[in-house]
């Protein structure tokens, strides 16, 4: 099998895992990641609107 592959499938199955055995720390980081690529996106599109 693809070395790929199975670090993929490796990693979906850490993700479920972490889903279930904590739902509320799982929502918690996504809210938290959530919030972070959207500042992120705030901050690029502020910079080029002052850059034009």
């Amino acid at each position: 099998m693809n070395v790929k592959k199975i670090v993929g499938i490796l990693a979906i199955a850490l993700v479920i895992f972490f889903v279930i055995t904590s739902p509320s720390a799982a929502a918690g980081f996504l809210s938290n990641l959530g919030s972070i690529l959207n500042n992120a996106a705030t901050s690029v599109i502020s910079f080029f609107q002052q850059l034009f």
